[in-house]
């Protein structure tokens, strides 16, 4: 039913039977296989406000996506329906807040603070040598690595070699109460695992389960929601076991293709129909798709023109490989009318984008590389907000040797591990050792100097907390703490990054206006959960350039796909696994299924790669195009448009 809401009932009119059957759902598990385009987030959205204008009270209802973003738009979309939303959140968020309430069962306050790679990385680092002696070299990288896979694991698979330095890790993390990204997946099922009163205080709050990409999960998020839904089995997920590209992250595409034996009785709706693409284009995609073995059978049409075939470009090195590629570019900028932000540039590898940036800087297209640095991963940023979050985590240790020494106080390595080793000591945090009237240890005239100026910053900083509002607190962290002095002392950067900390201080304006009892703790979490997806910034008038993974999630009218070569796409390092070649092939469909009316694939005969100048052969997944849909061409692709050639790639 969807009773008189005639807003919902005239969204779900326009839904096509398929979908209409996935809203329509009662109860128990349903698997939505919603292919490339298909329209799912609105069969999501029409979904929960349907459970809504049913009388499912929305604090029954729960939807879990993969980015802030997704979990926005559908807050939005579902108001927009009934009025009222329910709690969608990203897994993590939602991690974060069934720990703020319940992590004292596992003895750490709820006062946590959460780090981010970075900060984690810097605590593990400062544990090596106490683990494995000075002698010893560790690869830091692999040992995080490992530690962060055997949390999503779920303490399973960890190298022998890093045991002990887990095991200290997990202690002094949770004796700093503090968790790192892992945790938020990790602890909340140790918690559901070891108390069942726990778990059923959830269940019996949430009754609905909705889950996105349900094909991206990692283990500890499979057994996250089998725990919440283990009553009342009402899971609904959407997900394409064709577009499982992150297995390198953990994504087990298991998870999806495994639903209906791990929930017997199980639903399977099929979202065939693309709204995005021409029939050519999913024809090939289609073509392509069906040598993997590991999916469920499905085949996307669509409603819309045959459309152009898929272009080929073989040049003879990368740089004709870009000349070609930018000419073309102009060629549909000025004599088709596409913008420049409906183009994409799909490379495998990020080295592949300098060839390409050489030549739009020859020829003057402004473009942009989706993917680089977030403006919250800025070391800038991370500064500020290190003096802010002392301000709430008062034994932050990560973020108290990170700002404590800016701008230079004369403590070196030694004098703060001899701070640290004292608040250990005396149970005091760290942050109110600099409040003692008396210093617990012994200080240079100078360090005298720095302790007395960093005690009266904090205290200062305190004060404005508890009286001014956060865009003032944020505003005196750049000001009062002379961070500016650090800034000024690299002339080239200085301009930019002081650009950079004003805009933290508009974006505490933004979230002040938008969150009126908004506390510095929700500030603070909301920016450590936010992912570098999630802040690109769209740019309407450049070309976007970004790897095929970035990509998911998007749609372009043209679309390269750039260096498709043997040991390039597909990866040299799948060569030897059948279920890598298989996640390529997934990577290319993804690609292809990312285009509305153009796909051009290019590739070269020579290519400087791996320190050499190689010969190199034309990707297999060109060949499993069939002639029909492929069409070789030269240099301007605007006079092909409407040719059907009949070349092969030979």
């Amino acid at each position: 039913m969807l009773h008189n809401n005639s807003i919902l009932q005239n969204e779900f009119n326009i839904l096509n039977p398929e979908q209409k059957r996935a809203v329509l759902h009662q109860d128990g598990p349903l698997l939505v296989l919603a292919g490339a385009g298909s329209g799912k987030t609105k069969v999501v959205a029409v979904r929960i406000a349907r459970l809504i204008a049913d009388g499912i009270a929305p604090n029954h209802i729960v939807g879990v996506t993969f980015t802030n973003k997704a979990a926005q738009e559908m807050k939005e979309r579902v108001a927009s329906l009934v009025g009222s939303s329910t709690l969608i959140s990203t897994f993590h968020s939602l991690g974060a807040k069934l720990l703020r309430e319940s992590i004292h069962h596992l003895g750490y306050s709820p006062n946590f603070v959460i780090y981010d790679e970075e900060d984690s990385t810097k605590f593990l680092k400062s544990l090596v040598k106490e683990v494995y002696g000075t002698d010893t070299k560790i690869d830091l990288k692999a040992a995080q690595r490992s530690i962060s896979a055997t949390k999503n694991n779920l303490g399973l698979g960890l190298d022998p070699v890093y045991s002990p330095l887990y095991d200290l890790y997990l202690q002094r993390m949770k004796a700093a109460n503090s968790l790192d990204f892992d945790d938020l997946l990790f602890l909340p099922v140790i918690l559901f695992r070891t108390f069942a009163e726990v778990l059923a205080q959830y269940q019996s709050r949430w009754h609905y389960l909705l889950v996105d990409e349900y094909q991206d999960t990692n283990f500890a998020q499979y057994e996250l929601v089998r725990l919440l839904v283990s009553g009342k089995r009402n899971l609904f997920v959407v997900g394409d076991p064709d577009q499982s590209i992150y297995s390198w992250r953990g994504a087990n595409i298991g998870n999806i293709l495994h639903f209906e034996k791990d929930y017997p009785g199980a639903t399977i709706v099929r979202l065939e129909q693309n709204y995005r693409s021409t029939k050519t284009i999913l024809s090939a995609a289609n073509s392509v798709i069906k040598n993997n073995q590991l999916r469920y059978e499905k085949a996307l049409w669509s409603s819309h023109e045959e459309g152009n075939k898929i272009s080929i470009f073989e040049g003879e090195t990368e740089r004709d490989e870009a000349s070609f590629v930018a000419r073309t570019v102009n060629e549909l900028l000025h004599g088709k009318n596409i913008p420049l932000h409906e183009m994409v540039i799909f490379y495998r590898t990020n080295f592949q984008s300098r060839s390409f940036e050489d030549e739009l800087i020859a020829k003057k297209i402004p473009y942009t590389i989706i993917g680089g640095i977030s403006f919250y991963h800025r070391k800038e940023i991370k500064d500020i907000l290190a003096f802010l979050r002392l301000l709430e985590y008062p034994n932050d240790l990560v973020s108290f040797l990170r700002v404590v020494n800016q701008p230079k106080r004369g403590f070196g390595d030694k004098f703060l591990s001899t701070v640290v080793d004292a608040s250990t000591a005396q149970n005091i945090p760290l942050m109110e050792l600099f409040a003692l009237e008396t210093p617990p240890i012994s200080l240079t005239s100078r360090q005298k100097e720095g302790w007395k100026d960093f005690a009266h910053i904090m205290a200062h900083l305190q004060e404005i907390k508890a009286s001014q509002p956060l865009s003032e607190l944020v505003r005196a962290a750049i000001s009062d703490t002379r961070y500016l002095e650090v800034l000024d002392a690299d002339p080239e950067t200085k301009d930019e990054k002081r650009q950079n900390v004003a805009e933290l201080v508009a974006k505490a304006l933004e979230w002040q206006e938008d969150h009126e009892e908004g506390t510095l703790q929700q500030f603070l979490e909301e920016i450590a959960l936010t992912t570098s997806t999630d802040s690109m910034q769209s740019a309407t008038s450049r070309l976007n350039l970004m790897t095929v993974h970035n990509g998911k999630g998007l749609e372009f009218q043209a679309v390269f796909l750039v260096g498709m070569e043997e040991e390039l796409f597909p990866h040299i390092n799948s060569k030897k696994s059948p279920e890598e070649l298989e996640e390529e092939r997934r990577l290319f469909y993804v690609g292809l299924t990312r285009a509305k009316k153009l796909v051009t694939a290019t590739h070269t005969s020579f290519r400087h790669l791996w320190g050499g100048f190689r010969t190199m052969r034309p990707s297999r997944f060109l060949f499993e195009i069939p002639p029909q849909f492929r069409q070789k061409i030269g240099a301007s692709i605007l006079s092909s448009y409407s040719r059907f050639s009949s070349e092969s790639l030979d």
